[in-house]
């Protein structure tokens, strides 16, 4: 089953933020920085966070992201190409991540790495890389002076300097590799990326874009761990904006109920009474797109959204949902012993889910 929808806009209060520790930009060093954090510099602040990998599926970087949301002007930083030697990954970044990050009005600011360290243990193969971190303090410092949205920073940067910026990274990636005598991917791959960037940004959109497609399909085959779902019905959704932007996802679960559809994203721990903070701030991210979605149809038919995070443990011995009345939800928070930690999460995450519309479900699984 396939959901088409559009977004115009976004409008969202983030309400599971962590609070973000504050530094000074004249010290800056972005590799020594957090995850997620603010930057100051004189009267001009800004909340920053970088990605450990161009993939999205690794390391939680919506999580990231997300942290810096409430943040009036938010910057994020990711290596355009992570490899991490012939015995390695080695990933690209995608149109689709760059558009999503336009969508959510996140500056990028598009980096290389060069240094790492010799993996101690695996043969070609380097840990611990360190971005380049000259260009990424010039590029914050451009963007203190930027005045238009992040979609057109975001679209001039690509135009502008990746052709430039994957050569330094393919040179980065020689000299690391000449100092440890470790051996890379083929550089044809570097090469080939580079191509997409001969006429203008289409060809790499188009390219990304094919291989989200593919992606999207191979998810609706599979289960993935961290979710337990009560059906198996999984939907693909691809939202378009009026920036050209698509972004092509899979619902874990939907329920169609007369003109409501619900897509519902799962998220699931075994071992635990809930699933990761990490985990469930990726699913988040999700309903801010959900919570914003316009003319959702699914076989030329329109539906109303209603977004829904399902957060599922066998460790649970009852079920909730946030729309309940606040005595059943004590009484399930007393019921399963939640932490003091575990606790405020709920209250944060429901408080969240009332504040933009979308349902939160606590539940047993089976």
């Amino acid at each position: 089953m396939n959901i088409t929808a559009k977004i115009t806009g976004i409008e969202y209060q983030v309400k599971l933020a962590n609070e973000l520790e504050v530094f000074e930009f004249s010290y800056f060093e972005i590799n020594d920085l957090p995850a997620s954090c603010i930057i100051k510099n004189n009267n001009f602040s800004f909340g920053l966070s970088k990605w450990v990998s161009p993939k999205r599926t690794r390391s939680y970087p919506y999580e990231r992201v997300y942290n810096t949301l409430g943040c009036s002007k938010r910057i994020t930083v990711i290596p355009i190409i992570k490899d991490e030697g012939k015995k390695g990954d080695r990933d690209f970044i995608q149109w689709d991540t760059i558009s999503l990050m336009s969508l959510l009005d996140v500056f990028v600011v598009f980096a290389f790495y060069d240094k790492a360290e010799k993996h101690p243990t695996r043969e070609n193969k380097i840990t611990n890389q360190r971005f380049e971190n000259i260009l990424v303090k010039n590029k914050i410092s451009e963007i203190k002076n930027y005045h238009s949205s992040a979609l057109h920073w975001n679209l001039k940067e690509i135009e502008k300097t990746f052709p430039k910026l994957i050569q330094k990274t393919k040179i980065s990636y020689q000299n690391i590799g000449k100092q440890f005598d470790i051996e890379f991917h083929s550089e044809k791959g570097i090469d080939k990326f580079t191509n997409q960037f001969i006429d203008g940004v289409k060809n790499f959109m188009e390219t990304s874009r094919q291989k989200a497609k593919e992606a999207q399909n191979r998810e609706m085959q599979t289960i993935q761990p961290k979710e337990a779902l009560s059906t198996h019905t999984k939907a693909t959704i691809t939202i378009a904006n009026y920036l050209g932007g698509k972004y092509y996802f899979t619902t874990d679960e939907i329920k169609i109920d007369k003109n409501n559809v619900y897509l519902i994203e799962g998220k699931h721990s075994k071992n635990s009474l809930l699933p990761s903070v990490g985990d469930i701030k990726d699913g988040l991210l999700k309903m801010i797109l959900y919570t914003n979605l316009k003319e959702v149809f699914i076989n030329n038919k329109k539906y109303k959204p209603i977004p829904v995070i399902k957060l599922t443990s066998t460790k649970l011995t009852s079920s909730i949902s946030s729309n309940e009345n606040s005595d059943k939800i004590t009484k399930f928070i007393t019921r399963n012993d939640f932490s003091k930690n575990q606790k405020e999460i709920i209250e944060k995450l429901f408080d969240e889910a009332e504040k933009n519309n979308f349902l939160v479900i606590i539940e047993k699984a089976e």
